[in-house]
This record gives structure tokens, C-alpha cells and sequence, in this order.
């Protein structure tokens, strides 16, 4: 079972920013500049969660200059969201022990709440592995940027705070980061819960069109989980993934390149057959876990 000792050092700060959300609000007053603001904050963060620590961090869907690297982790930081190392190392885990007692965030063992945010309040998951992450580890900005993590939240909360005094620090760092940080940890939690499941794999991953338009396309978490290396996880048309669009255009201007998909035999070779296996074992489906794969490295 997990640990279930919470640290303050963690928990006091998490749970101080939920009540500098509720009662700056209460005191700066609404305001639709301040919705307007933490909208654009949280989306532009999500992308550093969605494109940054997930697809390419976690999973190196697509490669990248060491340059953009580094910018891609300050911006996945300013979420406030621990380090990219960590990040990656934990997520690594969830893939190849998901919904398992090994994985640091399963629904299925140890309840929603633990799932949607205890876990990361844990004491048990305080450290990086780094035998996870060798791949990202060799890179010297990545581990200082990993040790010192807030240091990115700290720049954007002192940035709001000088252009836009009081107003602009609640609601586009205490309400937006809130908000964020929701929005993020439904994939761990309702995205295990709640949705469709199209393909068979080990886990308890379902695809949510809600989820995906809160989190730029992770709500397609089955597919996800199916095919792991994938940069769009939005395998049709018709579901809509804005990480993969944003990666596109960075694509086409250069920043980006190697952007890996699914090819149309691995999107069709396994729908819905989940519905004619139900009365016995689910196959076991490829995952990229920890993927030190030399294409993948930046360049």
C-alpha cells in the first residue's frame, strides 16, 4: 500500500495557494480582465504540462533542440508542478505499472482522492529517480532546474505582481495555477473513471472528450495508453487535441521535429475489440516507459 504520510512542507503550500485563490478573489473583486487572465495562463501552462512534461519529456514523441528543451521545462515548471525529471520519472512509472499497486497514482488501488492529488503530496514520492530519466538526466540545466523547481513560479508570480500589481498575482497565479492543477490531475483520476474505453490494454484508461478540451487533448487517455509514443493523442479527426496542433506549428517553423504518429494499421488494429475479449485476460500493450532511445535525445 501507499505511504499515507503527508509532509507539510509539501501540503501547507499547495493548500495556501486553493486559499490566496479564494480570498484574493474576495478581495481584488471579480473582474472579466482577471478571468481573462488566468485563462490565457492556465492554457498556456497546460501546453507546458501537456507538450513538455508529458509527450516529450515523459514520452520523447518528438525531438527538439537542447535550447527549446530548457524553455519547454521552465515553462512546464511555471505550472508549479515539481521538476521535469520528476515529473517524467513518475509518469514513466504510471505507464509501465498502471493501475497497479506500483503505480504512483492508480484509481483502481487506492481511491480517487489519492489519485487526483494525494499522491503528489506524498512523502513517499518526494525524491527523482533518476535511473527512470537517464536520458534527460545527462543534461546539467535540466537537474539544477529540477532541484530548484519553483524558481520558474517564483519569476512568473513576481512578474504578474510588478506589471499588474495584486489583481494580476491572484487571478493569474493563485486562481489560474488552481485551476491548473485540476484540470491536470483529472487524467490521473477521471480519466480512469469516467469515458469510453476503444482499445484493450492492462489498465483502466478511458477516452473523455470533456477531459480533452480541459487538457489540450489528454483527455483521449485510452488512446493514449494503447499507443504511448504517439505526439497526438487525438488519433481522428473529430477529436481534438490543441497540444498536437500547437506541436504542428512549432513544427512547421522548426522548433520541433520527428513528430511520431500512429499509422492508420495501429490506430484501426485494436478498436473496440476489448468488447469481444471481455470475458478473458486483456493482452498486454506496448508502453513507453522509459524511452533512452538515442533519436529521441535532443539535439
Amino acid at each position: 500500500m501507499k505511504k499515507r504520510d503527508f509532509g507539510w512542507l509539501v501540503s501547507l503550500p499547495f493548500y495556501a495557494v486553493h486559499v490566496a485563490a479564494v480570498v484574493g478573489v474576495a478581495l481584488v473583486g471579480f473582474s472579466w480582465q482577471g478571468v481573462a487572465l488566468a485563462v490565457a495562463l492556465y492554457y498556456v501552462r497546460m501546453f507546458g504540462v501537456t507538450g513538455g512534461y508529458h509527450r516529450y519529456f515523459s514520452h520523447r514523441t518528438y525531438r527538439t533542440s537542447r535550447a527549446f528543451q530548457l524553455l519547454l521545462a521552465i515553462l512546464a515548471q511555471s505550472s508549479v508542478q515539481k521538476g521535469a525529471l520528476w515529473w517524467a520519472a513518475h509518469h514513466r512509472d504510471h505507464h509501465k505499472y498502471s493501475d497497479t499497486p506500483r503505480d504512483p497514482h492508480s484509481y483502481r488501488d487506492y481511491g480517487f482522492w489519492y489519485s487526483h492529488v494525494g499522491w503528489i503530496l506524498s512523502d513517499e514520492t518526494e525524491e527523482t529517480d533518476y535511473s527512470r530519466i537517464a536520458d534527460l538526466a545527462r543534461y546539467p540545466e535540466l537537474r539544477w532546474l529540477n532541484k530548484f523547481h519553483v524558481v520558474p513560479a517564483v519569476v512568473l508570480a513576481v512578474g504578474l505582481f510588478l506589471v499588474g500589481s495584486w489583481p494580476a498575482l491572484v487571478w493569474g497565479f493563485f486562481v489560474s495555477t488552481t485551476l491548473l492543477w485540476h484540470g491536470t490531475f483529472t487524467i490521473n483520476s477521471l480519466s480512469h473513471i469516467w469515458g469510453k474505453r476503444v482499445y484493450s490494454t492492462t489498465d483502466d484508461s478511458k477516452n473523455n472528450p470533456v477531459l480533452a478540451v480541459v487538457t489540450m487533448g489528454e483527455g483521449w487517455h485510452n488512446n493514449h495508453h494503447y499507443y504511448p509514443r504517439s505526439v497526438r493523442q487525438g488519433f481522428h479527426w473529430w477529436q481534438i487535441d490543441m497540444t498536437y496542433y500547437v506541436l504542428r506549428a512549432l513544427s512547421a517553423v522548426g522548433l520541433v521535429w520527428d513528430l511520431h504518429v500512429p499509422t492508420r494499421k495501429v490506430i484501426e488494429g485494436d478498436v473496440v475489440a476489448i468488447k469481444k475479449k471481455s470475458t478473458s485476460p486483456l493482452p498486454v500493450t506496448e508502453v513507453l516507459a522509459a524511452p533512452e532511445l538515442s533519436e529521441a535525445a535532443a539535439e
